[in-house]
């Protein structure tokens, strides 16, 4: 498999580690999860294709909102959010 290479703003990471307490370099792992989700943020893909990782870290279900440009995994969001928890759930099939 070929390596992931992943970029964020650093404003964006400051802001999101203030408000949902997740740094963006701690939001890549949820990608390295072999159960994780991806799912098309079609809301919010006006401008460009966005999309949801939901993937298990250490402390839990992590919901990353990313897009794709080129080879290169954008990250502009990421929090333990209770709606991207349950859809890992649904689609892994736990309890």
């Amino acid at each position: 498999m070929k390596a992931a290479h992943f970029e964020w703003d650093q404003a964006k990471d400051f802001d999101n580690r203030e408000k949902h307490g997740v740094s963006f370099e701690t939001a890549q792992y949820a990608f390295a999860d072999p159960d994780r989700v991806i799912a098309e943020d079609i809301t919010h893909s006006q401008e460009e294709q966005r999309y949801f990782c939901f993937g298990r870290v250490s402390i839990g279900i992590l919901t990353v909102r990313f897009t794709l440009r080129g080879d290169i995994i954008r990250i502009f969001g990421a929090g333990y959010w209770r709606k991207g928890k349950q859809i890992y759930e649904k689609e892994n099939r736990i309890r």
